[in-house]
């Protein structure tokens, strides 16, 4: 495995510094324009706007997900010092943000696994519920949801272990299901998701303030939307779980198909009153990263903020409209900057004995895609990225492609046809040090794609 090139982003700081120069440092302005969607996206930045009163009796802060411990300084920081605020908030480990000086924790926050739930986000889930009893109608529930909840604030169904539940949220994640389908099987297997935790705080108002992962930006997906009603039925979830062939225990395969475990609908008394805030989402940042692009007189498009379907093959799609592009000029007269979003998918592959598993998530296999489809193109640059800064579950937030990309893979080794078969995005980009790594970035809305023709 060569050694990472001299100009891999290895850090936070080095993704922030400006770089506009698009023709002299492709890769270097692209990481620019990861960096504005991401800013636009702070909590900080955000929070603010979307603050109620203080009630006239308590306020407890709950919350999940990988910008949970960034909201929950925000609130602290932006709610009045003489008002009570307490509470419990759960995010993804190594995803608490270094603490402002000056600024009083007042906002407990722990941490857990993600993607795979554990004994951590478990417990953190029940302290949650419990926090919530005894509130009345003169105390306020700030929830904090972000992308990543639903997997830290795990709470099995009756009949369901956490053995139970991390098996089908990993045959979740390798089945090729999208985001909607895997959180619909998720809220009716839980005791905390899909509207549940909103009738455990009742009668006390709830404000939830969300930043939005998913495409279409709906707050019942995201994270599985624990305080929002849920739409979807136990026969959705069956029909989720039979087509992707993922086994339950056979209690609670009937209490689905016998309607058990249902959960609270739009008409439920509960969330009457309730608000619902959608902070951030991914067309903002797209948006961001655009106004940066134009700012410095590049063209750049906004393909969609709402793209799925598998990652390998939206990263082919993307490479025909940019081979197009630097070939003929049409359908975008170059230069230019083509951007998107959304949740693209990663259907593991099947692997011979002896084989050893890939590693990377779906901006990697994203990149693999675009970069097999490219074929060399001279003059494309792209990073694709998670905005969270962690694809999957690796230590990087994805990969760079270039017009040598395939060239200096070949050269150690690694030909891309062989990678795409592993589902090894991670090795690939790693032999030819082209994975973009940055930590955590304490926010999330989700897949970042930015194509540069010049």
């Amino acid at each position: 495995m060569t050694a990472p090139r001299s100009n891999t982003v290895h850090s936070t700081e080095s993704v922030v510094t400006p770089v506009t120069d698009f023709r002299r440092d492709p890769r270097g302005f692209l990481s620019f324009l990861y960096a504005e969607a991401v800013r636009r996206a702070q909590p900080l930045h955000t929070l603010g706007a979307y603050l109620p009163a203080p009630p006239q009796g308590r306020t407890v802060v709950i919350g999940a997900g990988k910008a949970g411990a960034a909201m929950a300084q925000a609130v602290e920081a932006l709610w009045p010092a003489d008002a009570p605020l307490s509470g419990l908030v759960v995010t993804r480990y190594g995803h608490i943000p270094p603490r402002p000086q000056g600024l009083a924790q007042r906002i407990e926050v722990t941490e857990a696994a993600h993607p795979v739930p554990d004994a951590a986000g478990m417990q953190a889930a029940e302290r949650i519920l419990a926090s919530v009893q005894g509130l009345t109608a003169n105390d306020l529930v700030l929830c904090l949801i972000s992308g990543g909840g639903s997997a830290l604030l795990t709470l099995p169904a009756d009949g369901l272990t956490l053995e139970d539940k991390q098996a089908i949220n990993r045959a979740l994640l390798e089945s090729g299901a999208n985001i909607a389908e895997m959180n619909c099987v998720r809220k009716h297997l839980s005791r905390i998701k899909g509207g549940r935790l909103a009738a455990a705080c009742a009668p006390a108002q709830v404000v939830t303030l969300t930043i939005s992962d998913v495409p279409g930006d709906d707050p019942a997906i995201i994270a599985s939307g624990p305080t929002v009603p849920d739409e979807t039925t136990c026969a959705d979830a069956l029909a989720i779980l039979r087509r992707y062939r993922i086994e339950v225990p056979a209690a609670v395969l009937a209490d689905l198909e016998r309607g058990a475990l249902e959960t609270p609908k739009p008409d439920d008394a509960v969330f009457t009153g309730q608000q619902v805030h959608l902070m951030a989402t991914p067309a903002q940042s797209l948006a961001a990263a655009a106004e940066a692009a134009r700012a410095v007189g590049l063209q750049a498009h906004i393909l969609s903020d709402e793209m799925e379907g598998e990652s390998r093959e939206v990263g082919r799609v993307h490479a025909a409209l940019a081979r197009s592009v630097a070939k003929h000029g049409a359908p975008f007269a170059r230069p230019c900057v083509i951007l998107s979003g959304g949740e693209t998918t990663v259907t593991v592959r099947p692997r011979a004995a002896g084989v050893p598993k890939g590693r990377g998530g779906r901006a990697g296999e994203f990149c693999m895609g675009l970069a097999q489809a490219l074929q060399g193109q001279a003059d494309v640059w792209a990073l694709a990225a998670d905005t969270d800064g962690i694809d999957g579950v690796e230590d990087n937030a994805g990969a760079f492609v270039t017009p040598d990309t395939l060239q200096r893979a070949d050269a150690v080794g690694l030909p891309v046809a062989q990678a795409l078969d592993r589902n090894d995005a991670y090795g690939y980009f790693d032999s030819i040090g082209d994975l973009f790594v940055t930590g955590p970035t304490h926010t999330n809305v989700n897949d970042f794609r930015a194509i540069l023709i010049l």
